[in-house]
């Protein structure tokens, strides 16, 4: 009698792991511009926390520079508080209903610490895929205990679900190995 064990189910959440990692990467600044540094960024606008995206559009016309068009007028004051608050040190230059944000080039010293906010990411990510690989094993061991399962069953699902991890954490680091690679290239 053989119970049902989906990998698929946990390696999914385990790939979910590494898209968030890639999100979190997106976020912190290397040397160029790229639109999605200012994803996280909240405007006060009509009287709430409202994401930047949804007051105006950010292009990139240049690999460092980044424009926020706003759409309302009245908010381009709080649009221009917003982003001089981040920390991702940007000076904007307002210029009528759009903001000029130049990207300074990154310090040695800041580099090396964006490199160490990206481990922690990976960390992160990689402390989430070993708790799904936790759960499943659980469950493995909870089939066989109750009969779902035999052992050798259960011994051969545990090795695919060690073998899912393994996969997943090395996409992990080298995810880690060409972030820090595009953070300390000048």
């Amino acid at each position: 009698m053989s119970g049902t064990f989906n990998l698929k189910d946990y390696r999914k959440r385990m790939d979910g792991a590494v898209v968030a990692l890639k999100s979190e990467f997106a976020g912190l600044r290397t040397g160029r511009a790229n639109a999605a540094l200012l994803d996280g960024i909240t405007v006060k606008a009509y009287g709430s926390d409202t994401p930047l995206n949804q007051v105006g559009s950010v292009t990139v016309p240049e690999p460092r520079m980044m424009t926020v068009n706003v759409w309302d007028k009245t908010l381009v004051a709080a649009v221009d508080k917003a982003l001089r608050q981040s920390n991702l040190g940007i000076n904007p230059v307002v210029d009528g209903q759009s903001l000029r944000i130049p990207m300074p080039p990154l310090t040695e010293e800041r580099r090396k610490d964006l490199v160490k906010v990206a481990g922690g990411y990976s960390e992160n990510a990689k402390i989430a895929v070993r708790n799904v690989r936790r759960e499943a094993m659980d469950v493995l061991k909870r089939m066989e205990k109750d009969g779902d399962m035999s052992e050798d069953e259960q011994k051969a699902h545990s090795t695919d679900v060690q073998n899912a991890t393994n996969e997943v954490i090395e996409t992990i680091e080298s995810t880690l190995k060409t972030k820090s690679a595009e953070i300390m290239q000048v």
